[in-house]
């Protein structure tokens, strides 16, 4: 047995445009009963009362369509991380009904009018599909990770189809929905994401996780102990899991950069070998995931204590006995605040966003340089318009 269940909205239109037709049926019937006894004013009154009816009806009806279409596909607010050169256009920002100076953002709403991405009639009014972007780059000006946000029917392969009607020169490289239920972690990627944690083990030349040490500085190698994620769970919509990192010391931003990088490659943004690379000589790209939800668990004093906490003059350096008051300040201040800070600003999402922009198969060296190059070009473009 197969039920369908249509959205509140498709019921309410569909009642509101029975009740418009059935007051334009009431209208005509008694214009036309009255039409002999009554003055030409009152017969013109009621025929801009029916005109009005009858543009009422339109209005339903044509929202009736919409509702048909979003009935097979949500409207969602979504990010999207695109890549552009500018040569050829006069700058991102749209002047809409001005076809004479082509911008980046008339080949977008174009191809995402073909995709079937926002309605035809929103073309020249991106307003009324919440259209926000980032930043505003000039005439001849290219992007490598430029971001819009709007309003779009979730479609199949949405990137994919908004590419087919975009040109070579303009990419769309991710979309990313502020739906938090779409961020779901299943048991196949947890085992690998632990896995790939477990490569942490041991020890390595971490200089790629910090911006302070050298390739041959030896205080960058660092011994790690244990590093995996627990099962997820829920909290106002939002999917947590409780990374734990146990190791003898820890350099600025290292666990960012390893949660991070871990993170590339389950995305499918970098593959597995580039953990290896990471511990060699030459500098690797490797992105920092956000700091919220770092916390110092505790500080482990297990040499300390097995050297001179049996002597009779030292005592152990340990707490067991406030366990219970360590749980209970976490649960009454510290989760609390993580949770409602990523659950209002999204810093998770909006990072992995940023995915995309780093070069995780090339050194560093060969980044700067293809930095510099598309630099030259944007710069030459430039010139020549």
């Amino acid at each position: 047995m197969f039920k369908t269940r249509l959205p509140l909205s498709a019921l309410v239109t569909s009642r509101r445009i029975a009740a418009a037709n059935g007051g334009l049926f009431k209208l005509i019937s008694s214009m036309s009963e009255a039409s002999q006894k009554q003055p030409a004013a009152n017969l013109l009154k009621r025929s801009k009362e029916e005109t009005e009816v009858i543009q009422t009806t339109k209005r339903a009806k044509s929202e009736g369509d919409n509702t048909e279409e979003e009935r097979r596909y949500p409207k969602k607010k979504v990010i999207l991380l695109m890549a552009y050169c500018g040569k050829g256009y006069y700058g991102m920002q749209r002047n809409a009904g001005n076809t004479q100076f082509k911008t980046i953002e008339d080949d977008l709403v174009t191809a995402l009018i073909k995709s079937g991405c926002i309605p035809e009639k929103h073309g020249d009014e991106m307003k009324k599909m919440s259209f926000q972007r980032c930043a505003r780059t000039d005439k001849g000006v290219s992007a490598a990770g430029q971001v819009v946000s709007l309003k779009l029917w979730m479609i199949e392969n949405i990137v994919e189809k908004i590419n087919e009607h975009l040109p070579p020169q303009i990419r769309i490289l991710d979309s990313n929905t502020s739906d938090t239920a779409a961020f779901r972690l299943d048991p196949e990627t947890l085992q690998r994401v632990n896995l790939l944690f477990a490569r942490y083990k041991g020890t390595h030349n971490f200089h790629n996780f910090t911006s302070q040490k050298a390739p041959k500085d030896p205080s960058a190698r660092r011994y790690i102990m244990e590093m995996s994620c627990g099962e997820p769970f829920i909290l106002s919509n939002n999917e947590f899991a409780v990374i734990k990192v146990r190791g003898q010391s820890f350099m600025m931003h290292q666990i960012r950069k390893m949660i991070g990088l871990v993170i590339a490659v389950i995305k499918g943004y970098a593959e597995e070998n580039v953990i290896d690379r990471s511990w060699e000589q030459e500098k690797v790209d490797v992105p920092k995931a956000p700091g919220l939800g770092l916390v110092l668990e505790r500080v482990h004093f297990d040499r300390y204590n097995k050297r001179f906490g049996g002597d009779g003059l030292h005592e152990c350096l340990e707490w067991d006995g406030e366990e219970e008051a360590i749980k209970a300040f976490k649960e009454a201040h510290i989760y609390p605040t993580i949770v409602e800070t990523e659950c209002q600003e999204g810093s998770m999402r909006s990072w992995m966003a940023t995915l995309p922009i780093h070069d995780f198969k090339g050194t560093a060296t060969e980044t700067q340089n293809n930095k510099e190059q598309k630099q030259e070009e944007a710069d030459i473009a430039n010139d020549s318009d």
